[in-house]
C-alpha cells in the first residue's frame, strides 16, 4: 500500500509556484480573458500581478498561468488604443512589443499591454 501511495504522489500534477518577476498571464478581475503581466508578489492560493498595461490586481492560483504567447498564436488586440478590441494572430515578439497580422488584414506593432488571449 505505501507504494501506492508513492507511485500516486509521484504522478500527481506538479503545483504551479510563482516568485517575484515571473512573466505570466492572469485572469483581470476573475474575467474570461488572460492579460499578461509581472509577478509582484506571491503565495500559495494568491498571485498580484502588474500587468503590462499598468494594472494592479491579486487574483487566485487558479486564475494565473505562465506566460505562454508566441509566433502564430491567437489573440485580441486593442487596434491603436482607440478601445475596440480586433482578433489577429502574433508575427513577432521582442520583450513587451508584439506586431499583430489583424484577421481583417491590417497590420499593428504594439505593446503585449494592448492584447489579450482566450
Amino acid at each position: 500500500m505505501i507504494f501506492g501511495l508513492a507511485l500516486a504522489a509521484a504522478t500527481a500534477a506538479p503545483s504551479l509556484a510563482f516568485e517575484q518577476g515571473d512573466w505570466v498571464l492572469g485572469q483581470w478581475k476573475g474575467g474570461e480573458y488572460w492579460y499578461p503581466g509581472v509577478v509582484e508578489n506571491a503565495s500559495k492560493s494568491k498571485v498580484t500581478i502588474r500587468y503590462d498595461d499598468g494594472d494592479v490586481d491579486t487574483r487566485p492560483i487558479n486564475q494565473v498561468k505562465e506566460y505562454d504567447w508566441s509566433v502564430g498564436d491567437k489573440v485580441e488586440c486593442n487596434y491603436r488604443g482607440g478601445g475596440t478590441w480586433y482578433k489577429g494572430r502574433i508575427a513577432a515578439l521582442n520583450g513587451g512589443s508584439i506586431r499583430i497580422d489583424y484577421n481583417d488584414g491590417d497590420k499593428e506593432k504594439t505593446k503585449t499591454g494592448m492584447c489579450r488571449s482566450r
